[in-house]
């Protein structure tokens, strides 16, 4: 994770598809676990970057997700437990949801950064289309060409890409992101969340993520 940036464009995101599939399987759990909590003050502390929020702020469940661009649990969550709390939970006021990056290879890194380069408002946008074509570019023998067709379709131009993967200080601020979930949240896999301030992690179901949210709506 000390590649410079100047790498980054081209050989470092060519040479990254070789061990990607290693770095993949690293991040895959078996199955969800329940761990410590987070006090929500520490996890609600301004980071890096800025979160980006879904949802009505006064949510009474507040979730947090660390994910990794390049990771396939991630990728499945977010096909299939994500839209069903965001329609049943998110989009009704019950709960308020960002994502947080937590990049386990250059790859990954970088696909967060093009998603952060979109803007704002279209950055969550851009995170679901990496994940939903995740074998289209993470798994491809030339990921450098994958991505740039796949934000084309974003209607990002050549010159913005190219620019922003030479963005030294969004490089270096992701990877602030990360290490501080790892360093003081002690997340080391992906997808990891923290509702309300306990942890859950895995590629969970929405109705073990209900074990945690259901509690707080009743209160």
């Amino acid at each position: 994770m000390s590649v410079t940036l100047r790498k980054t464009r081209r050989q470092v995101l060519e040479g990254a598809a070789v061990g990607s599939a290693a770095l993949l399987a690293a991040s895959l759990l078996p199955s969800a676990a329940f761990a410590q909590n987070v006090p929500s003050a520490e996890l609600m502390k301004p980071g890096a970057l800025p979160d980006i929020w879904q949802g009505d702020e006064k949510a009474p469940v507040t979730i947090i997700e660390y994910a990794s661009a390049t990771c396939s649990h991630c990728a499945h969550f977010h096909e299939t437990t994500y839209k069903e709390l965001k329609t049943k939970y998110i989009d009704t006021g019950k709960v308020r949801f960002t994502m947080r990056e937590f990049p386990f290879d250059p790859l990954a890194q970088a696909g967060f950064m093009l998603a952060r380069c979109s803007g704002d408002d279209k950055r969550d946008a851009v995170v679901g289309l990496l994940l939903a074509q995740q074998k289209n570019w993470a798994m491809s023998d030339k990921p450098l060409q994958g991505l740039m067709t796949l934000m084309r379709q974003t209607g990002m131009s050549q010159e913005t890409f190219e620019s922003c993967l030479k963005d030294q200080a969004l490089y270096d601020n992701i990877g602030k992101v990360r290490d501080q979930g790892a360093e003081k949240f002690s997340v080391n896999s992906t997808p990891t969340f923290f509702i309300n301030g306990t942890r859950l992690v895995g590629a969970v179901s929405l109705e073990e993520m209900e074990k945690l949210i259901l509690p707080s709506l009743k209160s």
